[in-house]
C-alpha cells in the first residue's frame, strides 16, 4: 500500500511538471567555454541538477555529502550530477579553484548571469532538480539538512522503478 501512494505521488508529481523541461541557455564550464543546457543529458537515464554557490553552506554540505556516495549512485542507478554555481561576475573567478580543493566528481558549471536560475524560477539555494530520462523536471527540492541527499536518490530510484514498469 506504502509503494502505491508513493507511486501515486510521484505520478502527481510528474504531471505537474510533465510540461516543464529545462530552459536551453547557454552558461559556461570551469574554462570559460559556453555550454549550452541542452547538452545536459544522461542517455534516457535521470539528471540530478543542484544549484549552489561559494558562498552558500549549505549547498556545500549537500555537495560534499553527496560525494560521498556519487561513486554509489552512480554504480546502482547510473545518474549523473550537474552542479551549478550561481555564483556572480564577482566570486565566480574563485569557483574554480574552490572546486578543484573539493576535489567533487560532477560535472561543475557556472550561471554567473543567473539567466538559467532565473528562467527556473528558484529563489533560494542549495536547489535541486532532478530530471527524467527525457529531459523533463519531475522533482525539485530547496533547502538542505543533514540526510537530505537520500531523499534524492530514493527519488532517482522512483522514476527509475516507473521506467521499468
Amino acid at each position: 500500500m506504502k509503494k502505491l501512494i508513493i507511486l501515486a505521488l510521484l505520478l502527481v508529481n510528474i504531471y505537474a511538471y510533465s510540461q516543464k523541461t529545462l530552459p536551453s541557455v547557454n552558461i559556461f564550464d570551469l574554462n570559460g567555454n559556453i555550454f549550452n543546457t541542452d547538452s545536459i543529458h544522461n542517455n534516457g537515464k535521470p539528471v540530478i541538477i543542484s544549484f549552489w554557490a561559494t558562498w552558500c553552506k549549505p549547498c556545500i554540505q549537500e555537495l560534499n555529502a553527496i560525494s560521498d556516495v556519487y561513486e554509489e549512485w552512480q554504480a546502482n542507478t547510473g545518474v549523473k550530477l550537474y552542479a551549478i554555481s550561481i555564483d556572480d561576475q564577482r566570486t565566480s573567478a574563485t569557483v574554480t579553484g574552490f572546486v578543484k580543493g573539493k576535489n567533487w566528481p560532477f560535472i561543475i558549471l557556472k550561471d554567473t548571469n543567473q539567466e538559467l536560475k532565473r528562467l527556473l524560477g528558484i529563489n533560494n539555494i542549495p536547489y535541486v532538480i532532478i530530471l527524467d530520462g527525457n529531459r523533463n523536471i519531475v522533482w525539485t527540492h530547496t533547502s538542505y539538512s543533514m540526510g537530505s541527499e537520500e531523499e534524492i536518490i530514493n527519488k532517482v530510484n522512483e522514476i527509475l522503478n516507473m521506467k521499468e514498469e
